[in-house]
C-alpha cells in the first residue's frame, strides 16, 4: 500500500482529486493481484452477509448458548414502535441494527469482522440503517466498505484492532473511527473530512478495556456495539459540520497504541477484570460452569 497514515491517505486522495473508497479499490487490487472488478465483487459480498445479518437479528431467535444475551435488538425496534426515541429514530435504528448482528454473532450465526466479531455490529448497523434512510443503492455502500477498509489498515498497521492486544478501544474504538469516517464520504464529505472523524471517534473510545463476562464476546460487547454506532453517526456529523480533531488522527490512534500497551493483562479480554469480576459477574461466570459440567 502507497500510505501508512490517515495524513497520507487525505493528501494521496486529495492530490489525485479520489475519493478514499475509489483509491483504496485500486490499491486493494494492486496487493491481491486481482482486477478491481473481482474485488468489489468480493466486498458485495461481504456486504450482502452484513445485510443478512441485521435481518437475521430483527426476526430470528438470538438466544446465546449461554442463555445470557438475545433479542434486544427486537427490543428495541418494539420500543421504537410504539414511542419516541430519545436520541431519534434513526440513530435508535442503526443502534438496533447493530445490536441485531452483534446478538447473530454470540448466537453462533454468520457475520463479517469489521474488524473483529466482537465489533462486528457496528459498521452494518451504520452502513444498512443509512442506506435505508437515504435510499442509496448497493453499491455506494460497498464503496464505502473499501473506505472503512483503508482506515481500519492504518488503525491495524499503527495500533491495535485486537481487544487481547488493546483491550475494547481497539475493537470496538476501532470500528467506531472506521464506520465514522466511511460514512463522511458516503455522505459527501472530504477525505480530510473523513480523516477527521475518525479523530473525533477514537478520542472518545480511548482507554476503553475489554472485560467479557465468563470470557465470552457477549456482556458488555453487544450493547457497546449499539452505542458504538451511534457514537460513528456523531462523529461523522460533527466532522461534516467542520469541526475537526484539535489532535491529528493519526496521534489519536498512537495513543490509543500507548494506551492499550500499558493496559493491565485483566482489562485485556482476559475476564479477570472489569465487569467480570463484579459480584455479578463471578455469579454469571460461575452458572455458566455448572451448566457446562451438566452438559
Amino acid at each position: 500500500m502507497r500510505f501508512r497514515t490517515l495524513k497520507e491517505l487525505a493528501d494521496i486522495c486529495t492530490a489525485e482529486n479520489k475519493s478514499i473508497s475509489e483509491f483504496m479499490l485500486e490499491e486493494q487490487a494492486k496487493e491481491s493481484g486481482r482486477s478491481t472488478e473481482q474485488e468489489f465483487g468480493k466486498m458485495a459480498a461481504y456486504y450482502k452477509i452484513m445485510k443478512e445479518a441485521v435481518q437475521k437479528g430483527l426476526t430470528e431467535d438470538t438466544t446465546s448458548r449461554s442463555g445470557l444475551t438475545g433479542m434486544d435488538a427486537q427490543r428495541v425496534m418494539s420500543y421504537m414502535s410504539g414511542s419516541v426515541p430519545s436520541v431519534g429514530e434513526e440513530a435508535c435504528r442503526a443502534m438496533a441494527y447493530a445490536l441485531a448482528v452483534s446478538e447473530v454473532n454470540a448466537s453462533m450465526g454468520r457475520v463479517i469482522a469489521t474488524p473483529t466479531a466482537g465489533s462486528c455490529g457496528i459498521i452494518p448497523g451504520v452502513f444498512v440503517s443509512a442506506q435505508q434512510r437515504f435510499g442509496w443503492d448497493d453499491e455506494h455502500l460497498v464503496m464505502g466498505l473499501f473506505s472503512a477498509g483503508a482506515i481500519g489498515y492504518i488503525i491495524a498497521n499503527n495500533s491495535f484492532v485486537s481487544g487481547a492486544e488493546g483491550g475494547c478501544q481497539a475493537e470496538v474504538g476501532s470500528a467506531i473511527g472506521m464506520a465514522a469516517g466511511a460514512m463522511v464520504e458516503l455522505r459527501g464529505g472530504t477525505p480530510a473530512q473523513a480523516v477527521h472523524a475518525v479523530g473525533l471517534a477514537l478520542k472518545n473510545t480511548l482507554g476503553l478495556i475489554c472485560d467479557p463476562v465468563g470470557g465470552l464476546v457477549e456482556i458488555p460487547c453487544i450493547v457497546r456495539n449499539g452505542f458504538g454506532a451511534v457514537n460513528a453517526l456523531a462523529a461523522a456529523d460533527m466532522a461534516l459540520a467542520g469541526v475537526r480533531s484539535a489532535i491529528p488522527s493519526d496521534e489519536v490512534i498512537q495513543v490509543m497504541y500507548e494506551a492499550g500497551s500499558a493496559m493491565p493483562e485483566k482489562y485485556r479480554e482476559t475476564a479477570k477484570g472489569g465487569l467480570a469480576q463484579t459480584p455479578t459477574g463471578k455469579k454469571m461466570m460461575q452458572e455458566l460452569k455448572l451448566s457446562r459440567k451438566r452438559t
